[in-house]
């Protein structure tokens, strides 16, 4: 089986690969390359060899031509279009079990999850059906829970409850504090004792567009809990939260799970095995296609995905294995000082911060870690000079740059464009030191709100 995957923000009109593509378009006399009126390229799956090997070389890799195994013919769910994402297979939500899903961003979990909550009706891989229909998807299906839940769906018998990954757009999505939300959603009538479980009684005022990353995350989760649903989907739940946070917000969903289904996408390996009873891997090839394994013990997945190999379907899902770095414990330094800053003191609203004074050397990878909401943003905004102290004064004449908790994104923005804009931006450095390491080059031409 052979899918070919156009990247359209790569392939724009006078782009390099645009005018590749154009130059190949009917050249061996068919129709395997195509520009239609719209300036729109295709290429066709079943394309004759020369044309195939014209469009694996077209500039910007904005074609990717993959070769699958013949068994994936019948078990794509999904086709965004001829050269678009593709699906294969689906978790599957399972009672009595809280059910993990582990794998890369951009590899079809939203879409997952957009099909388990009935969003998507999916269409087999039939991208030119006008209407997709559940009684066709779910014949396709082997009989077991998949079919099951999906029946269910399909007869408005399951409610679903999605606890989304960007808690930072909620404030943007909810005017107001942070009780007249919860009230909003309180369907099961458990307000008071959820939020006792989630010790937010003193947020009830504070408005959303006040809270840090792990009181959002929390009252997120909060919100999604007190919703009346038969499966809840956690999107990334423990991101934003400190250890103590992390091994509550576990508890609370290990105790949903007595009475609802529930499916957990998380990329900490440590959470995912506390949490998780079995877990599906999913790999594939960014914004390419996804393959959703069978679930297996969390266990064993962690360890088959650390090692990059799936045993029981012979696949190499990662050119090598993700090694864990040592080193001995550092009890000394020796480096020049960069930065001295004396007690610093903010006030903002009714929290005040007040920290010691301290320094930074060079070669030196200094840590804060805390509990979430107690000024770790505050103090590090105040070293970086986006935040100005009440008291205390930080006198330096190096240059700081400054990766903040959460990101502003314009729209329509290209990434190179941005990242060229950055003051102090060197060509060198980028080649040598970011490019490769951060695999940027298939982003490059992306409008920032496409990206994951």
């Amino acid at each position: 089986m052979r899918i070919a995957v156009l990247f359209e923000d790569r392939c724009k009109p006078n782009s390099p690969a645009f005018e590749y593509l154009k130059k190949y378009a009917g050249s061996c006399g068919g129709e395997c390359i195509q520009v239609d009126e719209n300036d729109k390229c295709k290429i066709l799956e079943d394309a004759c060899p020369p044309c195939l090997m014209r469009a694996k070389n077209c500039p910007g890799d904005a074609v990717k031509v993959i070769n699958l195994p013949e068994e994936l013919d019948t078990d794509m769910i999904h086709r965004y279009s001829l050269n678009g994402f593709g699906l294969f297979r689906l978790p599957t939500p399972t009672k009595d079990s809280i059910i993990g899903i582990l794998g890369p961003n951009g590899m079809g979990k939203s879409t997952a999850f957009n099909i388990l909550n009935g969003t998507i009706i999916p269409n087999l891989g039939d991208f030119e059906a006008e209407e997709s229909f559940w009684k066709d998807v779910i014949e396709t299906l082997p009989r077991g829970e998949l079919r099951d839940f999906l029946t269910e769906l399909n007869e408005s018998e399951v409610k679903v409850a999605l606890k989304p990954q960007y808690v930072d757009h909620i404030p943007k999505a909810f005017k107001g504090n942070v009780g007249k939300l919860l009230s909003s959603v309180n369907e099961r009538g458990l307000y008071e004792e959820m939020i006792g479980k989630f010790g937010l009684s003193h947020l009830l005022e504070r408005y959303l567009d006040q809270l840090s990353g792990g009181e959002l995350q929390r009252v997120a989760i909060c919100a999604t809990l007190l919703k009346d649903a038969d499966v809840y989907f956690f999107d990334e739940p423990s991101s934003y939260l400190d250890i103590y946070e992390r091994m509550r917000i576990v508890r609370i969903i290990q105790e949903l799970s007595e009475s609802a289904r529930v499916i957990v996408i998380e990329h900490d390996l440590a959470v995912l095995d506390v949490i998780a009873d079995l877990t599906h891997i999913v790999y594939g090839k960014k914004g390419v296609f996804g393959i959703f394994t069978p679930a297996r013990t969390t266990r064993k997945a962690i360890n088959a995905y650390i090692e990059g190999y799936l045993v029981e379907q012979n696949v190499r899902i990662r050119d090598k294995p993700i090694k864990f770095l040592e080193h001995p414990p550092r009890t000394g330094w020796d480096g020049l000082g960069l930065v001295e800053w004396p007690k610093l003191s903010k006030k903002l609203g009714d929290f005040t911060l007040d920290a010691k004074g301290g320094e930074l050397l060079s070669g030196q990878v200094l840590g804060v870690v805390g509990a979430n909401a107690t000024g770790k943003t505050t103090f590090v905004k105040m070293l970086a000079g986006d935040l100005e102290p009440d008291n205390g004064k930080i006198e330096s004449d190096i240059s700081v740059s400054y990766k903040s908790q959460y990101i502003d994104i314009q729209e329509g923005v290209i990434v190179e464009d941005l990242l060229r804009s950055v003051e102090g931006f060197d060509e060198n450095v980028f080649s040598t030191e970011l490019n490769r390491p951060l695999n940027l080059d298939p982003l490059m031409e992306r409008e920032m709100q496409t990206l994951s």
